[in-house]
């Protein structure tokens, strides 16, 4: 198994290149303090180990132990690359596959944000490296003889050296962070999918740990126009998850809402006042396509935001040929009558069944008298018969007339 320091520096097909300006920098370090410096790398990891651990708190575990040693090792390499820069080693041009340091840098970041640390974290210790290093490097040239000029422009290529190097990590931190997110996205729309199409529970959960998703109690279905969705979405729960295309919806977006039952559902529908939207029922989360479904259905009879408001008018419009079936069958003792005629004795029947054979209130709701109430009641007597008086003769007529 390959170690952190190999993995980090080990030379890569796509190494990460430093800019030309770097590359063809021009300096040319004497023989001997290269050689003393190089001579002097693994004391200077250390010391930049030691300063990173002392002065940035969030590497204060991750440098220890075997890791440490890794880390060392690795700060090694980097340094052994750029002294090979600044010797004008040949093959040591960064901009080939044989200066693997800059590549190395950016996975780096990637490895930091997996670990969940910062930038911030990793460019300090990039300022600290740097800082430690020169200081060390720089006293090992003086002793070596190392004219002012070839130590400044040494100073120069150090810290331009390290921007490169913290440019890269920077790079890698930011690509993990939005592959992070994309792969979570991904699975989060392949687990609304499954939810949406009656995958297997097993599989549904085992989608569910991989986005890092935990299962609630309860979800909503909530449809809405797609540009309401994301205007929404900053005032649900953070676990809410926005699918994209779901199945049977041709337009419009669909969120689907963890825990928004009991008293939460009052504010779910606070939040969706006046955006167009309709929320299904609250189901059990592995359920969820029955509140979509619902939802659907309210959406089409133009009823809504809220699904639970309606369930009367959902229920009697769930199959409309069936009902329209139902009203023409109950209604057969009126299919002789004129159709003005038949159209008052229905509606005075369903007023009289709905107010429960009240005749004063029937009178006020058809702005009639009550008279004329009892006479058509009397009409519907002798055209229904016995029937008015059976139980599943007045409940059929109460669903067809509702």
């Amino acid at each position: 198994m390959q170690t952190f320091a190999s993995q980090l520096f080990g030379a890569n097909k796509m190494a990460r290149r430093l800019p030309a300006h770097i590359a063809g920098h021009g300096l040319q370090l004497p023989a001997q303090a290269v050689t003393e410096m190089r001579a002097d790398l693994a004391s200077v990891a250390d010391r930049v180990v030691a300063a990173i651990i002392a002065e940035v708190p969030s590497y204060d575990d991750a440098l220890t132990g075997s890791m440490g040693e890794n880390i060392r090792n690795a700060v090694q390499l980097a340094l052994g690359g750029f002294l090979s820069l600044a010797g004008g080693r040949r093959g040591a041009d960064p901009r080939t596959p044989t200066a693997p340091s800059v590549e190395g840098a950016y996975q780096l970041g990637r490895g930091e944000a997996r670990a969940g640390r910062t930038t911030d974290a990793l460019l300090s210790a990039y300022r600290i490296g740097a800082r430690v290093s020169w200081r060390e490097m720089s006293t090992t040239a003086v002793r070596a003889g190392m004219d002012a000029e070839t130590l400044g422009g040494f100073a120069e290529l150090v810290f331009a050296y390290i921007d490169e190097l913290s440019a890269a990590s920077v790079a890698g931190h930011a690509d993990e962070l939005a592959t992070t997110g994309r792969v979570r996205q991904r699975l989060l729309e392949r687990l609304a999918r499954q939810l949406l199409t009656g995958a297997p529970a097993e599989t549904v959960l085992e989608t569910a740990t991989r986005a890092e998703w935990e299962p609630p109690t309860t979800l909503t279905a909530v449809l809405m126009p797609d540009s309401q969705v994301r205007p929404v979405l900053v005032s649900l729960p953070g676990a809410t998850i926005a699918v994209a295309e779901a199945p049977d919806i041709e337009e419009g977006g669909l969120l689907l809402v963890p825990d928004a039952h009991g008293r939460a559902r009052g504010a779910l529908l606070r939040t969706l006042e006046g955006r167009d939207a309709v929320a299904g029922p609250a189901r059990p989360w592995l359920e969820v396509r029955a509140s979509l479904d619902r939802a659907r259905h309210a959406r089409t009879l133009g009823l809504g935001p809220d699904t639970e408001a309606h369930l009367p008018a959902l229920v009697l419009a769930a199959d409309a040929e069936a009902r329209a079936d139902l009203r023409a069958a109950v209604l057969a003792p009126l299919a002789d009558l004129r159709p003005a005629t038949a159209e008052k004795l229905t509606e005075t029947l369903r007023s009289w069944l709905l107010h429960q054979g009240r005749r004063d209130a029937v009178a006020e709701e058809l702005f009639v008298h009550p008279q004329t109430v009892r006479y058509r009641m009397g009409q519907l007597r002798e055209l229904f018969g016995d029937d008015l008086e059976d139980p599943d003769t007045v409940l059929a007529l109460v669903i067809a007339l509702g």
